[in-house]
């Protein structure tokens, strides 16, 4: 079965949005994906290159991943079990449940899931499908910016890519997909929420570190250490990468606005990107000479929802008082 798992998902232009930024702004949107999020692209080539003759699948997952391990192993016909930590919304947990996939609950954290995981891996003889730090996942992560290019059509580069960083398999992907078109020249700003900050903490500390605890509301964001890769490449001097926190609040607020001007509803994972524009960062960026004035075309990456639903924004607006 040599079929793709992912769908060529539309580029939409945001009015609102840019109208907000005074430039153009794209919306990629990875939400539309039949996993819910962008990670079927990674581990859809993943599964086809490494899990053929495979007696099932085991992936770790705050929600995103394992919709996607579950999703994809049911097209191949193999069992599925996703392991995931005790925040995982009921939500999630049933929604992977009706993608036939076989669900743990393990730990507090993605870490501690992870690690049950590798370990029903090597007993079990499962076929492990990690969720954010492997090469075939950022290959197949690439596609998503060589279609975005595709779309804008030759001579329109973006200013910038604006994404979520979880554990840093979405970044890693991008940037393999920045240098498939040639735009390794554009700036990328990684968001993230605080206490689900890696990548961040990474930076600041010139090395990866692993964070006590993930405090923050963004779940899915929640890997407690960044993959070396990524941490690299903010090394590199070949590329931009921008680094910054929003609070859960700010998040919060992005995912609302978003709702009410887009018509769509997307994680709070998702929220940490798109409060870059909604929070006013984006034009601070450009003040402080970080970011070009006037910009190109923004390319915001909307990672995916599948881990949220009306309930769960209602909880998410007591919890957080917003």
């Amino acid at each position: 079965m040599s079929e793709r798992f992912h769908l060529n998902t539309p580029l939409l232009e945001s009015i609102s949005m840019s109208k907000q930024l005074g430039t153009t702004v794209y919306l990629k949107m990875e939400n539309s994906q039949p996993s819910g999020s962008f990670k079927i692209r990674g581990i859809g080539h993943f599964c086809q290159q490494l899990a053929r003759q495979s007696r099932g699948v085991v992936c770790s997952s705050g929600g995103n991943a394992g919709m996607a391990a579950a999703f994809v192993a049911r097209k191949m016909g193999l069992p599925a079990t996703v392991v995931v930590p005790s925040s995982t919304s009921q939500l999630v947990v049933r929604r992977l449940q009706d993608q036939g996939a076989t669900v743990r609950i393990v730990g507090k954290v993605w870490d501690d899931a992870n690690a049950e995981a590798l370990r029903l891996a090597e007993t079990e003889e499962l076929t492990f499908v990690p969720p954010f730090d492997h090469p075939l996942l950022w290959e197949g992560h690439a596609s998503l910016i060589v279609e975005a290019a595709a779309s804008l059509g030759p001579g329109v580069k973006p200013g910038a890519v604006l994404l979520s960083v979880g554990g840093g398999g979405l970044l890693c992907g991008v940037i393999h997909g920045l240098k498939d078109v040639g735009w390794m020249d554009v700036p990328i700003i990684a968001m993230e929420t605080v206490g689900a900050d890696c990548f961040n903490a990474a930076i600041k500390a010139g090395k990866v570190v692993t964070l006590v605890d993930i405090t923050s509301e963004a779940t899915c964001l929640g890997a407690k250490t960044v993959c070396q890769r990524a941490f690299e490449y903010s090394q590199s001097s070949e590329l931009t990468i921008i680094s910054e926190l929003v609070t859960d609040q700010e998040a919060l607020h992005a995912i609302q606005m978003f709702l009410d001007e887009e018509r769509v509803l997307v994680e709070m994972a998702c929220g940490a990107a798109l409060a870059a524009v909604y929070s006013g960062l984006i034009p601070r960026l450009q003040n402080q000479g970080r970011l070009p004035t006037p910009l190109g075309p923004l390319l915001v990456i909307v990672c995916g929802g599948s881990s949220v639903n009306m309930e769960q924004l209602s909880s998410l607006k007591q919890k957080l008082g917003s």
